[in-house]
């Protein structure tokens, strides 16, 4: 088992995001975490160093600072409401695999978790526009040069309790997230089970790459 885990995280001011950092900051197994980000988070903790960067298709002035890493938990995304397809796929698709590019020469021995999403397309040939690009974008993440590349596929996901990010519609929904567990148990976690499955990975390792929701409470599981 795998300790004095390195980690970084994207995405860290949207709600995915803030709520996977606040379990690594939680987790004995962390001992550092480096965030990068297009504006602060507003997090301080003796753990956590904050890279601010604008643009992320250019990573070049900080790529020095992105080396001895064991993993990202890759949770920035946009979506697809209101985007036509070009516009998605580029900050979906296109995005991610420019940064995964950079980690994955830099750290060639670490653990990829992408956040994808439940309902995603592998086959890349449905209707659904955002599913075909989240599933090129998982495929083609799996080719990439890492020590191990995981697909985390959440559906509703319960919100932590006192962080910021929240997405407004969670504060009409959370009230009936016991009534969802156990009427639609495939599709229901919570943001903590999800950080929690990524530490668990990070350590052990899992059989299969993708990980629907059943696989995310599994191992969320074990790190407790």
């Amino acid at each position: 088992m795998n300790k004095d885990l390195r980690v970084i995280i994207t995405g860290a001011t949207g709600m995915v995001g803030e709520g996977v950092l606040h379990e690594c900051l939680q987790s004995p197994d962390i001992t550092a975490v480096l965030l990068i980000n297009r504006k602060p988070s507003g997090v301080t903790h003796p753990k956590l160093k904050e890279v601010i960067h604008s643009d992320f298709f250019e990573l070049s002035s900080i790529e020095g600072q992105l080396s001895g890493y064991d993993a990202c938990y890759f949770c920035l995304g946009v979506s697809a409401i209101g985007m036509n397809e070009e516009d998605y796929y580029r900050m979906t698709y296109t995005l991610t695999l420019y940064i995964a590019q950079v980690l994955s020469k830099a750290n060639p021995e670490m653990v990829f978790c992408y956040v994808s999403g439940s309902g995603t397309d592998s086959s890349e040939k449905g209707r659904v526009m955002w599913a075909r690009v989240k599933g090129k974008t998982e495929n083609d993440l799996m080719n990439l040069p890492f020590k191990k590349v995981y697909a985390f596929r959440p559906g509703y996901m319960q919100p932590t309790k006192g962080l910021k990010n929240v997405k407004k519609y969670y504060h009409y929904m959370s009230w009936m997230y016991p009534f969802f567990r156990a009427v639609f148990p495939s599709f229901v976690s919570t943001l903590k089970e999800l950080g929690q499955a990524m530490i668990a990975v990070t350590k052990d390792g899992y059989p299969k790459k993708v990980l629907e929701v059943k696989d995310i409470i599994k191992l969320a599981k074990t790190a407790t």
